[in-house]
């Protein structure tokens, strides 16, 4: 019995007041929808990062001392190093064929020799892709190959360490204050809700009525107007998506549309969350103050 009454008051208390929580889901909308925005061109970021990490990669130039046998048996050393995805040992005549295929012209008769060193091209897992992994990985590698030079662009690395940082603190911190600003938002409107029916709730209080009786119904509400929100969010990011920018920008579209996927459920459930938190905690605050006077 008690279960149906907090149901039905939850769901009916929504319907009572009309404008105030007609207010908050329309505020809380735009705010999820910000949200949802920055959310999937943050985790496209992090996908093209990711991208950029599986692309990072080190030269090791092996000296004239090394012959091939040891060349490619260094490639399988460093290959098993932690942290290291390939060793593709890169002999004369291949340096010389990536020379033609990238400037059109055959080296040899150029020169009329081969001047290109071997080497041991390698690519890294993309949490080792930064430069304090290379780093660490680098003595290693000298460690199996003394007679080496070992080159890779550490200024590129560090700008994209850099970017990934400034660009986590900042979505983070945008993100962190439109979830707060939500969550006091509705509690406020429930927070007013419930002093509109304070006469109501101290009757409750009266009969013997438990604070999980009383402020279940609330909780249920804060959570229905939040989840109306991200519902309503989730489809507008989806048309904004799906429908506007495949149209226009289908490009843009591309880079976005895999963590557009993963923003659409994911905006519905932070709105029944946030709604659930912005309630709980205000029906918790209201009843903490009301035992007390």
């Amino acid at each position: 019995m008690s279960f149906s009454f907090v149901i039905r008051e939850g769901f009916s208390s929504l319907g009572r007041a009309k404008l105030p929580a007609a207010i908050t889901v329309t505020i809380s909308f735009f705010a999820l929808v910000l949200l949802g925005l920055f959310s999937t061109v943050s985790l496209s970021f992090f996908d093209v990062i990711q991208e950029l990490r599986n692309r990072v990669e080190v030269e090791v130039f092996l000296g004239d001392s090394i012959s091939e046998s040891q060349a490619i048996d260094t490639a399988g050393q460093i290959k098993v190093i932690k942290g290291v995805k390939e060793a593709v040992y890169v002999s004369k005549d291949d340096a010389a064929q990536t020379f033609t295929r990238d400037f059109g012209e055959d080296i040899v008769k150029i020169l009329g020799s081969n001047p290109l060193p071997r080497s041991i091209r390698l690519k890294f897992l993309p949490d080792y892709a930064t430069p304090e992994s290379i780093e660490r990985i680098v003595p290693q590698i000298r460690k199996i190959a003394p007679d080496t030079d070992i080159r890779y662009n550490q200024s590129f690395l560090g700008q994209i360490e850099k970017n990934a940082r400034l660009f986590t603190l900042l979505t983070g911190g945008i993100g962190i204050l439109i979830s707060l600003a939500t969550i006091v938002l509705i509690g406020y409107t429930i927070k007013l809700a419930m002093f509109s029916r304070k006469e109501k709730i101290r009757t409750m209080r009266l009969v013997g009525a438990t604070a999980w009786l009383i402020g279940t119904p609330y909780v249920i509400e804060g959570a229905l107007q939040g989840l109306l929100s991200g519902a309503l969010a989730a489809g507008a990011i989806y048309l904004l998506f799906d429908q506007l920018l495949i149209r226009y920008e289908p490009g843009i579209y591309q880079v976005l549309q895999p963590s557009a996927m993963l923003i659409y459920p994911s905006t519905v459930l932070l709105g029944l969350v946030l709604g659930i938190l912005g309630s709980a905690l205000s029906v918790g605050k209201y009843l903490r103050a009301a035992s007390k006077r």
